[in-house]
């Protein structure tokens, strides 16, 4: 029976503390559980192999770099610097452009460098609002290779995006 001492009840033990107890000792069996199960289904990684100096195209690759420079005298593709600018409106966004020219005949680097420049300055001068959405870009793909084949004559059949950020 129970003692009653001083005509005091006696005090029961509280159940918030076995509570939580409960709680982390299911939380740590679940979390040994997991990883356990996580190390025996995950893959093996291997590290990343260093790639030859040259491609089967004989394209130059420089490791560590990402994807291989695709110009070459035989492809007649001339890859540009790429083209970091702010736009016109609204003046705080900034577009990145990597863009490559498709030469007709032999590439002349010369006019490739006249194209960069060229297109460097018609981002300047275009809008958020002007380049927005799919037929916005398809836009700005038909200016620029309007004003390429301009500038050169016809000598470029086509200017190839490799990359193209706004931010």
């Amino acid at each position: 029976m129970v003692d009653v001492i001083d005509g005091e009840a006696p005090k029961k033990k509280s159940g918030m503390v076995m509570t939580i107890a409960a709680v982390a000792i299911v939380t740590i069996i679940a979390g040994a559980g997991g990883w356990f199960l996580g190390s025996m289904l995950a893959p093996a990684v291997e590290p990343p192999k260093k790639p030859l100096s040259t491609d089967a195209a004989g394209a130059a690759k420089k490791p560590d770099d990402g994807l291989p420079m695709i110009s070459t005298e035989e492809n007649g593709v001339v890859q540009l610097e790429p083209i970091t600018t702010n736009l016109a409106f609204p003046s705080d966004s900034w577009v990145r452009l990597d863009v490559a020219l498709l030469f007709k005949d032999k590439p002349d680097v010369k006019l490739a460098e006249t194209i960069h420049q060229d297109i460097l300055v018609y981002l300047r001068t275009v809008t958020l609002q002007q380049i927005e959405g799919p037929r916005g870009f398809q836009y700005l793909k038909d200016d620029l290779q309007d004003r390429a084949d301009l500038i050169s004559e016809g000598k470029i059949s086509k200017i190839l995006f490799r990359t193209f950020v706004i931010e």
